[in-house]
Parts: structure tokens; sequence; C-alpha cells
């Protein structure tokens, strides 16, 4: 029986679902920033840890490498050395790097993780207190050649590198333009993710030499974006395929607004840019069999969700009361978000209605929310301390969910909250457009306005008064396929073409 933690296997017998074209079996080698559950600052570390368990469930050899930040610590004390310590030459300085592996179920990707003390070994991954690392170019840069330094050691025959977002754009980057893709006799294919097209990892022409790269490469056409070195650019540069993470956000990546700056670099892909939702595991987000929330339930037997919608209140230190219309938000409070569209909907806010908020972020509103909070503290509830339990009990008790994002390139949360009967209010982008159908399974508006975000938010209200109606659409969404087999088998379309362009080459 599979599990949250281990889904279905393919037969062990089966044929590999991706060969050369000489018939050799392709490891897939995701090399990422985050990975859930050892690091994780958003909804990359679910979609790659998503992605790779799916994958290996479908018959593939993967594994995924990281950096051992102080958090991996924490999530896994035991961990195994791969090997003596290696070095890594960047930027006219040689630097000492060891791997390490999780010690964890064999059934699953096997993970690795690059030890460097002095870059990674720190409070954050990225920064403290909403300030990023002043070396983080340097930081991401030695990772992913460690990586590829490391590669050899981990795995051998045929190999498709897998990188997600700026962090390990320099993959390709390296593998092309440096000795380190000498280690690959064969070649290696590599796809690379972009997640978030908001960051793409600008730092200053230095940075060039200062990392090891040479300066041919800083060029209109490669490493240089309106003199800065932008590691994203580079990246989509000496890849052989592209993904993102809806078919909606890969036309969007193609216009002045969804590309930041990067739309003619999308547009010049042409079909080596690919857009594939990604999923949710619908194992682990099941209200039939989650052991996190207070009452299980279903689409057909809705009875606990009532249950679930008190104890919500109850912890939030709200009335319970069950006709009241319940709003929830999860994530990062970030401007991505749309919070600047809740705070000035005024007329909603002052509404019969009750709201909680879960996550933490950006100060001001982190204290717009806490201050709501205390003015009216039996209609709002606020924690800024996140944990994975509680995300699962919110979206068993909150009627409504908010996701009116300013941009949203796949969006995993909307997801979840249909499954969880808990109806989205989106803005219609990205990956929101491509899981949201106004008025069947959730509500979506256009225009990035307090006023439209609030019309909606009625229309919603409206609705929930009408229990027929409401219930309705609260089966559609529970009943909707967000798994991740569906965005396996199209990625494994992608590997496949990316392996024939490489085999070309």
């Amino acid at each position: 029986m599979a599990t949250a933690k281990d889904p279905a296997r393919a037969p062990a017998d089966a044929r590999p679902p991706l060969t050369t074209r000489r018939g050799e079996p392709v490891t897939v080698v995701h090399v990422t920033a985050e990975y859930f559950p050892f690091a994780r600052t958003g909804g990359l570390a679910e979609a790659v840890n998503g992605l790779a368990t799916f994958q290996r469930a479908a018959g593939l050899d993967v594994l995924a490498i990281l950096p051992l930040y102080r958090t991996v610590r924490d999530a896994e004390p035991d961990l195994e050395p791969v090997g003596p310590p290696f070095l890594v030459a960047m930027g006219g300085r040689t630097e000492e790097a060891r791997v390490y592996r999780a010690s964890g179920p064999t059934s699953g990707p096997r993970v690795f993780f690059i030890e460097h003390l002095e870059y990674f070994n720190r409070p954050g991954i990225y920064g403290e207190h909403a300030v990023d690392y002043p070396d983080n170019d340097r930081r991401f840069a030695f990772f992913a050649l460690a990586a590829l330094t490391a590669l050899p050691r981990l795995v051998t025959g045929p190999v498709l590198i897998h990188a997600h977002d700026w962090h390990t754009a320099l993959v390709p980057v390296y593998l092309r333009t440096t000795p380190a893709g000498e280690r690959f006799p064969a070649g290696a294919t590599t796809v690379l993710s972009v997640h978030n097209p908001g960051y793409q990892g600008h730092f200053p022409p230095t940075t060039m030499p200062d990392v090891g790269l040479p300066w041919e490469i800083y060029n209109w056409h490669q490493l240089e974006w309106y003199g800065k070195m932008n590691f994203l650019k580079g990246g989509l540069a000496f890849t052989d395929a592209v993904t993102t993470v809806s078919p909606t956000q890969a036309g969007e990546l193609r216009t002045p607004g969804g590309g930041f700056g990067l739309h003619e670099v999308f547009q010049a892909l042409g079909d080596r840019l690919a857009g594939i939702l990604n999923g949710i595991d619908q194992r682990e987000w099941d209200p039939a069999a989650d052991d996190q929330i207070t009452a299980q339930y279903s689409a057909e037997r809705l009875e606990g969700k009532r249950r679930c919608k008190a104890a919500l209140q109850r912890s939030f230190g709200l009335p319970q009361r069950r006709k009241t219309p319940l709003f929830g938000m999860t994530g990062r409070l970030v401007t991505q978000k749309g919070l600047d569209l809740i705070l000035s909907a005024d007329e909603l806010l002052a509404a019969d209605a009750q709201f909680v908020f879960l996550g933490s972020g950006e100060q001001r509103y982190e204290q717009g929310l806490v201050e709501l909070a205390l003015s009216a503290p039996n209609r709002f509830g606020v924690q800024l301390d996140f944990t994975d339990r509680l995300e699962h009990r919110l979206m068993a008790g909150a009627d409504i969910f908010l996701m009116p994002s300013l941009y949203e390139p796949c969006g995993l949360t909307q997801m979840r909250s249909q499954r969880y009967g808990a109806p989205p209010i989106v803005r219609n982008v990205g990956g929101l457009k491509d899981t949201v159908e106004d008025g069947l399974n959730g509500f979506s508006f256009g225009p990035y306005t307090p006023e439209a975000f609030a019309e909606t938010a009625f229309r919603a209200l409206d609705c929930f008064a009408d229990e027929t109606r409401w219930r309705t659409m609260m089966r559609r969404g529970m009943a909707h396929d967000f798994s991740w087999e569906r965005s396996v088998a199209n990625y494994l379309d992608v590997y496949r073409r990316a392996l024939a362009r490489a085999e070309a080459r």
C-alpha cells in the first residue's frame, strides 16, 4: 500500500523509462538550493522533493544534491560521509568540500549534501532578517561547481542534470565553458527549471573572475544583463532545455511584464521552453487520511470539516461560530502574495467574517496583520511561526482560502486548499489560472487592485451563504486531480527531447 512518503513503485524489472539512444539508463540528478524537509523557505523545496519522489516511483534512477546547511543537520543528524574531502578550484582559489548522504529509506531518491562550513553553516539559507548574505554569488557558484566536481563519485553512466532556479543556474554554464565539463567525456544533458523568475541572481561584473568564469561569455547573449552578471540568464543560454512550473507561466515569461527583463531570452528559447504544472502529493494532502487534523472527512462525508473549523478558531483565539465564513491564508508574507490587496480591502476586512493568517516575511506585512489582530481579536488571528501541522489544520478548518498573488508561477497551496474543501480566491495569473476556474472550483479576478479583489471576495461570500452551491463547489475542488504522476510524464517528454539535443550536439 502506497503512503505519502512511499508512493507506488514501478515494477523492479520494468525497462528504465529514460535511456540514451543506445539504450543506456540515464540517472536524473536534481541540483537545488532547497529540498524538503532539509531546507525550505517556500514552494521550491516541496516542488523538487515531490518531482524527485514521484520520478523515483515511476522507475527513474534519481538523486538530489543540495548544500549542507545548518538546517540539514537539525533535520538529519545522522549523515554519512561519502568518500574523502575533495578540492574545488574556483576564481583563483582552491577550497575544500565534502559530500554527505542522508541515511533515510532506500526506496526514495538518494539525497546528498555538499559541505563547506564557511559558506553553508549559517543560521539562514539565503540571508538573515530579510537581508541577503553579501557573498551569495560565491556561495551558490561554489555549490554548483562542487556538485559537478562530486558527481562522478556519485553516479556512473549517462547523466541528466536538472538544475533549479538561479541558485544552480551556473551548473550548465560551468559544464559547457570550464574544465569541470571535462569530467563528463560523453557529455551531460542539462535541464533548467525556472520556479520564480522574480529572482535571477544579479551581481556585479567583477563576480565573473571571482567565480572562475571567462570574460568571453560576459556578453548580452549569455551572462551580461544591463551591466550586471545574471546567473539565471547564463543558465538559460547554456542549458539543453528549460521548464517552468505552469503552462500559463511559460507564456507570461515571454512578455515584458512576466519575464522580469528576460522576456526576449525566453522568446528566443522557442520550443526549448515548456510549461509543466507542479503537482502535490495527494496521499499526504488528503483530509480523509490526514492524521494532523482534528477530524478526518471526505467529499462524501463533510461533517468532520465543521470540527476542524471549530478547532482552528480555538487555536487562533477566535469565537467558534459555525456559520461565520472563515478566510485562511498561509505562505510567505511578501509583496508577491498579494498582501497589499488584502490590507487595503477595508470593506472586506470590516465584513462579518473571520480571518486567519499563517507565515512570516516582510516586517511591514507582519506588523499590519498583527495590528489587525490586536484591533479586532474576535475576527483576526495571526501566527507568524509556521509549522507543517498548523498548515494542514488551517487548510482543513478554513472555508475560503486567500491567494491574490501579484504573480504566481505555479502555486501549491491553492491545490491543497481545494483538496481540503476550501475554495480559493486567486488572481488570474500563472499556475493559479491553470488550476482555478472562476465559479466552478474557486474564484478569480484580473486587475491587481483592492477593488477587484474585494468584489471577488464578496462574490465568494454570497456563494458561501448558499449551502447547496457551496458544497457543490467544495466537492468539485476536492475531486480535482493535482497529482505528481501527471507532471512526471510531462517531464519525461522534456528529458527525452533534451537528451536528443545533447546527443546531436
